[in-house]
């Protein structure tokens, strides 16, 4: 399972890829799991259908075969949304996986170092403009985080200048970020343009063939990267291969109980969650609003389900049984722009600490994790700075961490040296180095 409000982060190297990820064997004890892809849902027959993985050694067709159920849930996500634009499939990266993430950051990097080693004015400049299409959550934080990443290396390069490096953000509607209320927009689009960003709003993307953007703005130039983050959809099998009720986007229409339901009444042995569920939001003055496609919501959601599907199965009948439905209020919102940088819209909280530590509780994996990178220590939120990655210096850094999580050094008394230490005349203090770490 892929956490993805933190891919940001990974593509900029804050946090590591192991760290927005949980195993599901590992997280689902006493539970059957199943690789495959559902190619078809037959909720009147109770079966859905299961291509297994194609080996890749040998790329053999492998028929697909079919389970039956009792209850079914629906909790598939989302996928990203693509457009027929000219050279967008040929040229566009892609970031929804953690896969993508780390290639994103790799290309960057990569990007940065050919451009040192080439004299090329042209090609330079190609090399050095980074394109993101999407002005959401998703191609904000991505352009946001690896624009700071990449300012950090170029500093680090005498032959390239902050200059020469371009990031260009394309957003077809009037402003960014269209979940915060107008004024955060404007304030996380002036925090970009001052960065030197290259913000076009209430542009698209008209084509990108062989790397060459074409704007609709009328705007041409080069680039050598190109990400897509314009939006999600329901997973297609939904429209193309299941009899479940599905609104004009794609998703399951569902009852705030998390049934899912047909003319307002719901499917038996049927549920749905998260990003292709359409839940009603009941904190919402708008009776047609349904609840945003956000992990706030996912999670929650859930839960709840799982404790309605639990009385469900307890009563042995879905009539009659009282559950509970899904009302909640958004606890805010908060969009990272780097390190110790963001625009938040929240109740009663510490922006700073939000963010990362609101998201990774809800993570299995970061539960009982520290989600700092190792070898990487963010000093206050604000600075990058990079730690040998020497394992005895990384443990003495953890160790110090520990000292002042817990109001100071650790009182471990040190070892005492042996006795034939003090016949030398070697000293018996502990570790300046140690002492000085924890201090």
């Amino acid at each position: 399972m892929t956490y993805q409000p933190f891919l940001p982060e990974v593509a900029a190297g804050s946090i590591q890829p192991r760290h927005v990820i949980a195993p599901h064997r590992r997280n689902l004890d006493g539970v059957t799991i199943i690789t495959g892809a559902v190619t078809a849902i037959d909720h009147a027959g109770r079966t859905v259908t299961v291509r297994p993985p194609t080996p890749q050694s040998t790329h053999e067709r492998v028929e697909p075969y079919t389970l039956t159920y009792d209850h079914l849930v629906i909790a598939l996500g989302a996928e990203a949304r693509t457009l027929p634009i000219p050279g967008l499939a040929e040229q566009a990266m892609g970031f929804k996986q953690v896969e993508e993430a780390t290639a994103l950051r790799n290309r960057v990097l990569t990007r940065i170092e050919d451009a040192a080693s080439t004299w090329d004015t042209e090609r330079r400049r190609r090399l050095l403009t980074f394109v993101f299409i999407g002005g959401g959550f998703a191609g904000v934080e991505a352009i946001a985080e690896l624009e700071d990443m990449a300012r950090a290396t170029v500093r680090t390069i005498p032959s390239i200048e902050q200059r020469d490096v371009r990031f260009v953000l394309v957003e077809g509607s009037r402003r960014i970020l269209p979940e915060l209320t107008e004024e955060l927009s404007g304030y996380g689009l002036q925090q970009l343009l001052e960065r030197g960003i290259d913000v076009r709003l209430n542009t698209f993307l008209s084509s990108c063939v062989d790397g060459h953007v074409v704007l609709s703005d009328g705007t041409e130039f080069d680039a050598d990267t190109i990400v897509w983050t314009a939006g999600v959809k329901a997973a297609p099998v939904l429209q193309t291969a299941s009899d479940l009720p599905i609104d004009a986007r794609g998703r399951v229409t569902a009852l705030p109980t998390l049934q899912v339901a047909r003319d307002g009444a719901p499917v038996e042995g049927a549920w749905a969650a998260g990003d292709c569920a359409a839940v009603p939001d009941l904190t919402s003055e708008d009776p047609e609003a349904t609840c945003a496609p956000t992990a706030q919501h996912a999670v929650r959601q859930a839960m709840l389900l799982a404790d309605n599907l639990v009385a469900v199965l307890a009563a042995g009948d879905e009539n009659g049984v009282p559950l509970k439905s899904y009302a909640h209020a958004n606890l805010g919102t908060v969009a990272s722009l780097g390190i110790g940088k963001g625009v938040a819209r929240i109740m009663g909280r510490d922006p700073a600490r939000l963010h990362r530590l609101d998201r990774s509780s809800r993570l299995p994996r970061l539960r009982d994790a520290d989600p700092q990178p190792e070898g990487t220590h963010h000093d206050g939120l604000v600075r990058r700075r990079r730690l040998s990655s020497r394992p005895g210096l990384l443990r003495l850094h953890r160790r110090a961490r520990r000292g002042l999580r817990h109001g100071g050094p650790s009182r471990r008394r040190p070892r005492r040296p042996p006795q034939g230490h003090r016949e030398r005349g070697l000293s018996t203090q502990p570790s300046t180095t140690a002492s000085n770490l924890s201090a």
